[in-house]
């Protein structure tokens, strides 16, 4: 099982961080996208590359968007493998992966959760509607972290 200490920590410094769409503050706002993004920018000390932003159709979109954006730069690990610190994809309804968040120990994902901002859930809650999609290890591909 993967476990990354570091990614953990630096995840569950963003809860209570407010839903704003687009943004990757902590404390001031960020959406999914931007939580793995300020996340990864705090750890590594350097700015995250730019990704798309999450868009209303990707529930139509073809192909994997947030998926192919996430495999530019970090590196998929099995979905059995996630553990604790582990970035995950979400399939929700069946449909396209339009959801990440990032594992913490006990079945729990912290995640930005729209009109609500970064929360701690048990993943089970999601696990019934959706399914986990892919999972990254929190070290960017160019890294030497």
């Amino acid at each position: 099982m993967f476990v990354d200490p570091v990614a953990l920590s630096a995840a569950r410094a963003w809860l209570g961080t407010p839903h704003v769409p687009m943004a990757a503050k902590r404390q001031i706002g960020c959406d999914c996208i931007g939580l793995v993004r300020g996340v990864f920018e705090e750890i590594e000390d350097r700015p995250a590359p730019a990704v798309p932003p999450l868009a209303r159709d990707w529930f139509g979109a073809r192909g994997r968007p947030l998926v192919m954006a996430l495999r530019m730069h970090l590196t998929e690990v099995p979905v059995i493998e996630a553990g604790p610190g582990t970035v995950v994809v979400l399939r929700i309804g069946g449909r396209r992966e339009v959801h990440c968040g990032i594992l913490e120990e006990h079945g729990r994902l912290i995640h930005a959760m729209e009109g609500i901002g970064v929360v701690r859930v048990p993943a089970g809650q999601y696990l019934k509607t959706a399914r986990f999609a892919a999972a990254f290890s929190s070290a960017r591909k160019d890294s030497s972290r």
